[in-house]
């Protein structure tokens, strides 16, 4: 106090209040509710713990957790490298950067309902549909896309990928600035070619980097909704079904005014799940991300 404390914790004080309300304040609500059973219409009844073993005991679940799974490897598979190759192409391009990047960034700034309800067009598997007949042009037949079990979460994926990749190529684009020319001028000089310098002087510099992105994006699929709701709403046969669309399903989906017990406590699993997933990455890579 006697160092200006008060009059910190005074102008730090309206930030804390918001911060409150309308961050803790709701997480601490969702414990609370995670251990009742309320549709936020009748009076709340306590039930301790049954609230996490009906969802446990949920055979949709398992399914719900192999799907996100699935998608979050897929879409690690293509969207984690790709906007760093486009990245590193797009550094090593003299004129028109500026106009690249704002291209890259472009469908970032399209609304996610808009982009997926343009994709969903894109995917009609009528012969007449926009992909379909690109495919019938080199004499692909016409794909069922959403329709089919075996190719709705691919399409999924790259309709995610295509739209999230704009913030992670300006990022790495970002990053690459800060790498010293004189490592790639000292990697010339000893012969090495374009693979060589992004393999021994572009990743290994871009490490802090990579790291967090890999966990961000991770968290990120772990989270999708807004593509297996608006595209196939979980279908079909619960092939796209997700956590958190599971989690929707609780909530609004169930009977009158829902089961938001349920749906907390399914969130709050999630929520501890990632956190002890992202302290656990976090000392693992510690070492590998500074050194």
């Amino acid at each position: 106090m006697r160092g200006g404390g008060l009059w910190n914790l005074a102008f730090l004080a309206p930030m804390l209040i918001v911060f409150g309300v309308f961050s803790w304040s709701p997480i601490v609500q969702s414990v609370v509710m995670s251990f009742q059973r309320t549709n936020l219409v009748t009076t709340p009844e306590w039930v301790g713990i049954d609230n996490f073993v009906n969802v446990l005991s949920d055979p949709n679940l398992g399914v719900a957790i192999v799907n996100t799974l699935y998608f979050a490897v897929l879409a690690l598979i293509l969207g984690f490298p790709l906007p760093l190759i486009l990245a590193v192409m797009m550094s090593e391009v003299r004129r028109g950067k500026g106009l690249y990047s704002a291209l890259a960034y472009l469908p970032v700034v399209i609304p996610p309902v808009v982009a997926v309800l343009l994709w969903k067009v894109f995917y009609n598997a009528s012969p007449d549909g926009v992909f379909n007949t690109i495919l019938g042009w080199f004499g692909i037949p016409p794909q069922p896309w959403l329709q089919s079990a075996a190719t709705a979460m691919p399409s999924l994926v790259i309709e995610a990928t295509w739209a999230a990749a704009g913030g992670s190529i300006i990022i790495y684009l970002a990053a690459l600035i800060s790498v010293p020319p004189e490592l790639y001028d000292a990697a010339e000089v000893d012969g090495a070619g374009i693979w060589r310098k992004l393999w021994h002087v572009t990743l290994p510099q871009l490490r802090g980097v990579l790291f967090i992105m890999l966990i961000l994006q991770v968290i990120a699929t772990s989270q999708v909704f807004l593509e297996p709701f608006l595209f196939t709403g979980g279908g079909p046969n619960n092939a796209t079904l997700t956590i958190l669309l599971l989690i929707y399903r609780y909530a609004f989906q169930n009977s009158l005014g829902g089961d938001y017990g349920e749906a907390t406590a399914l969130s709050l699993m999630l929520a501890i799940f990632l956190g002890l997933l992202s302290w656990l990455y976090f000392k693992l890579t510690e070492r590998w991300s500074t050194n």
